[in-house]
């Protein structure tokens, strides 16, 4: 939804509600591409205004900082990227070709959320330990979504997978923070054929 787009006014107006809800997504939608141009430190509650066509009384009604904006941006931004890996993936394929489908997806995912991938990715280590406990949650659902997808049940599978996770986000970053589309994509491959050996050693309790 573009954050440009008015909300109707009289008696066609949407409930409290919706227009809360409305505003919201436009200002964490704008936190996110702002900060993509401008960085964390750089971004104004301003900048966020103007891009997000919304009034500053209504930024503070839902948020009490820039911060808070930020945080709520972070929520929205890991929860699109998790949705979409989840989505992508048929119950019915063996474990490596669900996480061939997982990862794609994933990869697929930050390429077309770009921006809100660098809020996660990159810039939360600008904006300050609430930030990177909130990375380090979104790491551990990334585990967790790496097991599922694996059907790892077993304590050394489930170490396996923190592992994966941590060195998933740790290679998505580098090409996130440096704008490079293909090389994010190109991923792909060598991390496809790293879970299959791995597999093949039974590092994940799989023969």
């Amino acid at each position: 939804m573009s954050t440009s787009r008015r909300l109707p006014r009289g008696r066609s107006a949407l409930p409290l509600e919706e227009v809360a809800r409305v505003h919201r997504e436009r200002l964490c939608r704008a936190m996110a591409d702002v900060m993509a141009e401008k960085g964390y430190i750089a971004t104004s509650v301003e900048d966020v205004l103007k891009r997000a066509k919304v009034s500053r009384q209504s930024f503070y009604r839902l948020f009490g900082s820039k911060l808070d904006c930020f945080m709520a941006a972070l929520e929205r931004s890991s929860g699109l990227i998790s949705e979409w890996v989840i989505g992508s993936v048929a119950t019915d394929s063996d474990p490596l070709a669900r996480y061939d489908q997982a990862i794609g997806a994933y990869l697929q995912g930050i390429e077309l959320e770009w921006a809100s991938a660098r809020l996660c990715l990159v810039e939360a280590y600008a904006a300050g330990p609430a930030a990177l406990a909130h990375r380090r949650e979104m790491q551990a659902a990334i585990a967790d979504i790496h097991a599922a997808v694996l059907g790892v049940t077993g304590e050394r599978g489930l170490r396996a997978c923190r592992m994966l996770a941590a060195s998933t986000v740790a290679l998505v970053t580098l090409p996130v923070a440096e704008n490079d589309r293909e090389a994010l994509l190109g991923l792909r491959p060598e991390m496809v054929a790293h879970v299959r050996a791995l597999w093949n050693a039974g590092v994940f309790g799989a023969a």
